[in-house]
């Protein structure tokens, strides 16, 4: 298994894995650490990292 060195795209990997374990096992995620993870993901994606 390779894991990807671009840092937005672990990011987004991580977001999109806790907003899927959130929704199917109704898991308490505050909304403010998603809303950081997504747009630090979008950020690092923009700039190429």
């Amino acid at each position: 298994m390779h894991v990807t060195s671009n840092i937005g795209m672990l990011l987004l990997a991580i977001y999109l894995i806790l907003v899927g374990l959130s929704s199917l096992l109704g898991l308490a995620i505050p909304g403010i650490i998603m809303g950081i993870l997504a747009l630090a993901a979008g950020i690092f994606i923009l700039i190429g990292r």
